[in-house]
């Protein structure tokens, strides 16, 4: 299995990482037991619907 690189769930920006773990400032969210990454911009955009523990799909 290859890894593949990491973009945000929902702008599809990549991590501007080449291996290892998300950079600090993105958001890491759990839903139907997927895990999805979110770009700081797309993160402080949505934020307070992030904190409101709201799906992705609804913001």
């Amino acid at each position: 299995m290859e890894p593949h690189p990491l973009v945000c769930a929902r702008c599809g920006a990549p991590a501007r990482v080449a291996d290892g773990p998300p950079p600090v400032t993105w958001t890491c969210s759990v839903e139907s037991g997927v895990r999805q990454f979110f770009c700081d911009t797309c993160s402080r955009d949505n934020l307070r619907a992030i904190e409101g523990r709201l799906d992705s799909s609804w913001w």
